[in-house]
């Protein structure tokens, strides 16, 4: 299954998703939504979830219905201190020096969060660019405008391009489009190109499926 472009989801996709680093975010947006709409937290957690299972984000859901600034709570809950839960993988890293395609992250969050999970983690240096939550004028994923946007200016094509995520939705719209599609979950199916629990067993699922073929 050749390919030219691999996109790739950061968080929950390239780590493991119950580490806490997403909860960390889970518990600052409860807070900020708190502080922004001056209601408990458990109206706020309650919002929280509810926007981000209606759009995508619960940043997007902010915006359309209260008016919000992206900035100010992009940076506030992002500042979790990923570097107090991650650390090197090496094999990880490993991972991604089998993969032969220019490598992209494609993420919800910020590039300055990603830039720190990336370091943490030793594999900064395996990607090209990072297209986060900015890129698309913050509508978040799953949005087929904004990975096609993504594949025009990476130069490639979808029946060329790999995308990698934790999340269906997101994967869905990547197959609509005609990309090829791996899923990163220990949940059962079948409806993807390629379906492992962990991003280290992608390089040998990959060659596994080459042989397959000859």
């Amino acid at each position: 299954m050749p390919f030219d472009l691999a996109v790739i989801d950061l968080d929950n996709t390239l780590y493991a998703a119950d580490n806490g680093v997403f909860a960390r975010m889970d518990q600052r947006m409860t807070a900020f939504v708190a502080r922004e709409l001056g209601v408990d937290r458990e109206e706020a957690d309650r919002l929280r979830v509810q926007y981000w299972k209606t759009y995508g984000t619960t940043l997007r859901g902010m915006m359309l219905h209260h008016g919000m600034d992206a900035e100010p709570f992009l940076k506030d809950v992002h500042d979790i201190n990923a570097h107090e839960i991650l650390g090197t993988d090496k094999a990880l890293d490993t991972a991604l020096e089998r993969l032969p395609a220019r490598k992209v992250i494609h993420t919800n969050g910020i590039r300055e969060h990603a830039e720190k999970i990336l370091e943490t983690l030793g594999i900064a240096h395996h990607f090209d660019m990072i297209y986060d939550i900015r890129f698309n004028n913050y509508i978040p994923k799953p949005c087929q405008q904004t990975l096609a946007r993504l594949i025009q200016a990476e130069g490639s094509a979808p029946e060329r391009t790999l995308v990698v995520d934790d999340m269906a939705d997101n994967l869905r719209v990547a197959r609509e489009l005609g990309c090829k599609t791996v899923w990163i979950t220990c949940e059962s199916g079948k409806q993807w190109d390629f379906h492992i629990p962990t991003f280290h067993r992608l390089p040998d699922a990959l060659e596994e499926a080459m042989e397959d073929t000859i």
